[in-house]
């Protein structure tokens, strides 16, 4: 982003005068602030006497005393609205300043004021004044996410440094054919309270229709995942409910999934409870075919996926995953970098009772958010005591004017298709064949919101 105003201009012509002129300039702008000094004693006025000449007020005041540091992980159960910890400020107060009435100089105690007789004193007139804002104005306008390099910022845990952003745009909420419906709901447990959105089609009218939870991946939200993916559009065409369920920040600072701590790895427990019980909720509101329900989801929420379908078999039919990773390939957050950076490693036995869920993965191989060997690990435990045939057929394509991938099915001794791993090439980490609309897209690969859906109906 470059913004040319003629403040910076100025600034820099400030500053090339040398730090004698600068702290000159600065002083002039703030002897106003405080009364200047006098010679000699002058004779208070009598109706005054007792007035106190006000001192300089200190813009940088030490900080507060730090609060108690809040537990890293949520509340469990707690549904009761928390005690303010201090008073709200005052609307128009800023933090560390005290606008309590005239500073004896001349500036107003209005914020507004203050800053135009400050630009004053400093020596930018009010027809300057209005050629920056225009300039500013101007600049915004044409300020794009997309162009916003977020190279230096980081989050516990992960590194969003390497992301695929070449396609991010500013989120914007799906459109909503005629009729259709995209509602909030909320859902508690002993867990925990997750919101959520579901999408209802258009073409519903009350007939039993398949349901498909998706879970994003972090720092986003279920409008801004809707919107990538362009899920709703392929419920549209296949007439499904669509549930996103939202991580709150109160449970994980990005809202990533906690796909890599223990209790959220276990039946009847943390965060997979809360997203079965999203699925149940809906089960129990909707006319929902119980034996099309499905799961999945990108990066952690692809992760979180397979843990939610490991562990509730009897709740859904297969899982989809988008450059996440396998189930419990990871117990903290050490062991989360490890397998994010170079693969899970030795992949632990899932603890099926059906000889594992069909599942489908698509994962770019120059994903260096997640290592795409990640995608073979899930593959290679989701197969583990299914009963595949020794050789899956492989083939590969290209999406025009777009990237080449390698699909690789495998199929049951009945022929019934198992498993399908989709490696695309070229592809970072970013959802194949998605929409600018929403964050982390990549709208040259194949359409993996359409194909999870084929590959879904395949198994039912």
């Amino acid at each position: 982003m470059k913004l040319n105003h003629l403040l910076f201009d100025q600034m820099r012509d400030l500053l090339g005068k040398g730090p004698t002129a600068a702290t000159a300039a600065i002083q002039r702008a703030l002897s106003g602030m405080h009364p200047p000094r006098a010679t000699a004693p002058t004779p208070a006025p009598a109706a005054s006497a007792t007035t106190a000449a006000p001192t300089m007020r200190d813009i940088n005041p030490p900080p507060a005393a730090a609060p108690n540091a809040a537990p890293a992980r949520r509340a469990m159960d707690s549904d009761a609205p928390q005690a303010k910890a201090h008073a709200e400020p005052a609307p128009d107060a800023a933090p560390g300043f005290d606008f309590g009435g005239d500073l004896n100089g001349g500036l107003s105690g209005n914020p507004a004021q203050m800053a135009q007789d400050l630009m004053a004193r400093m020596g930018i007139t009010p027809e300057l004044q209005a050629n920056m804002a225009a300039n500013l104005q101007s600049n915004l306008k044409n300020f794009e996410l997309k162009n916003f390099d977020l190279k230096n910022f980081e989050m516990p845990g992960f590194d969003f440094s390497s992301l695929d952003r070449s396609s991010v745009g500013t989120p914007a909420a799906p459109d909503l054919p005629p009729n259709a419906q995209f509602i909030s709901g909320v859902y508690r447990n002993h867990a925990g309270t997750r919101n959520y959105k579901l999408y209802i089609p258009s073409g519903y009218h009350g007939q039993a229709m398949p349901l498909l939870v998706m879970l994003h991946g972090c720092t986003q939200d279920p409008d801004d995942f809707a919107a990538g993916t362009q899920m709703n559009a392929v419920a549209e065409e296949q007439q499904c409910f669509v549930v996103y369920p939202e991580q709150g920040k109160n449970a994980n600072s990005s809202k990533c999934w906690n796909w890599f701590n223990a209790i959220d790895q276990q039946r009847g427990q943390g965060e997979p409870s809360l997203i079965a019980g999203i699925a149940q909720q809906v089960i129990d509101d909707y006319p929902v075919n119980e034996r099309q329900v499905y799961v999945a989801g990108l990066s952690a929420g692809g992760a979180m996926a397979v843990i939610v379908g490991t562990l509730y078999p009897d709740v859904f039919a297969a899982v989809g995953v988008h450059s996440g990773l396998p189930y419990a390939s990871a117990q903290d957050l050490p062991s989360a970098l490890m397998a994010m950076k170079r693969g899970a490693g030795p992949v632990p036995q899932a603890p099926h009772s059906k000889g594992g869920l069909p599942i489908i993965v698509f994962h770019g191989d120059r994903d260096t958010t997640v290592h795409p060997r990640n995608g073979e690990d899930v593959m290679e435990q989701g197969l583990s005591g299914a009963g595949a045939q020794a050789a899956p057929s492989v083939q590969s394509d290209a999406v025009p004017n777009g990237h080449r991938y390698t699909q690789t099915t495998h199929r049951g001794t009945d022929g019934a298709p198992l498993a399908e791993h989709w490696l695309i090439h070229g592809a970072g980490h970013a959802w194949s064949g998605g929409s600018a609309r929403g964050s982390y897209t990549d709208d040259k690969g194949p359409d993996a919101s359409r194909e999870m859906m084929r590959f879904f109906k395949t198994v039912s």
